[in-house]
């Protein structure tokens, strides 16, 4: 006699001829041994997704279509936007009225997804962020801060900022005053050799700024000695005498190069001696 093939559950070994199987990794297992087995377990209800239900997953996790809902307000959240948080499922008006940032200008939520601005912790809708002067939405462009309100650059230029003496052009963030006239670092320079004087010590002749080097080459007295110019500007030291001058250490005798700093000298013609040379000079006329 010929025997029918056997085709029973892996598990059991209960028969599956006539019934109702499911194949894993091309085994087969009776619905009861499968679920067992196999089954994720709702996350809600804690029972086990059965065959005849959906599973739906979130990051390793899983539910009862029935069970996808939102931990607040119980609504269904099957084909539907949600957030999680705190490890709960919650639909995006839920998570909104709890969680989400308020405008602060229309004092209303703002929808997780939606743009929106901040600034040193308030938050705005980004068609509710406006400039303060022309009432457009300043969006992802630069703004200035102004006695409690906000402007886009130009209004607070119209409205606020200095014009620069140089370049007319106003000044937002770090300009220098100069003879009670606003300028732009990068514009208040050397009337001689144009480099910026900003944080620069100088000084001025005529209303017009100089750096030191300039005003000393153009209007200082120079060294009868070194012929360089002579600045009290940076606190150099100098002699006088009969019309000229000479740095302090150059203030020597022609003939021996002592120093005649603080010491009596004779002078001979145009040329300045110490006593002993200037002796010996006389003796051999």
């Amino acid at each position: 006699k010929m025997s029918a093939e056997r085709f029973d559950c892996h598990y059991c070994k209960d028969s599956l001829l006539g019934k109702k199987y499911i194949l894993k990794d091309e085994t087969q297992y009776c619905t009861k041994c499968y679920e067992n087995l196999f089954s994720n377990c709702c996350e809600d209800c804690m029972m086990p997704i059965g065959c005849n239900y959906k599973d739906l997953s979130y990051k390793d996790r899983h539910w009862h279509e029935q069970c996808f809902k939102c931990a607040k307000c119980s609504r269904s959240l099957v084909e539907k936007p949600f957030a999680v948080k705190d490890d709960l499922l919650l639909c995006t008006e839920c998570y909104s009225n709890e969680y989400s940032s308020k405008c602060f200008t229309c004092k209303k939520t703002i929808m997780p997804g939606s743009r929106k601005m901040e600034y040193k912790g308030n938050h705005w809708h980004e068609t509710c962020f406006l400039c303060h002067r022309c009432q457009q939405p300043i969006g992802t462009k630069s703004f200035i801060p102004k006695d409690n309100g906000y402007f886009c650059v130009p209004c607070f230029e119209k409205q606020f900022a200095y014009h620069c003496s140089s370049c007319k052009k106003a000044i937002t963030t770090g300009g220098v005053t100069y003879n009670d006239k606003p300028w732009h670092r990068e514009c208040f320079l050397c009337i001689g050799c144009k480099k910026q004087l900003a944080g620069q010590r100088f000084t001025s002749r005529d209303q017009f700024p100089y750096c030191l080097d300039c005003f000393s080459n153009l209007y200082a007295k120079k060294c009868a000695g070194c012929t360089k110019p002579i600045t009290s500007l940076a606190g150099v030291k100098y002699i006088s005498f009969e019309e000229r001058q000479w740095h302090s250490e150059c203030f020597s005798c022609m003939k021996c190069s002592v120093s005649l700093v603080g010491r009596g000298f004779l002078t001979h013609r145009d040329d300045v001696l110490c006593t002993d040379c200037g002796r010996e000079k006389c003796a051999t006329f």
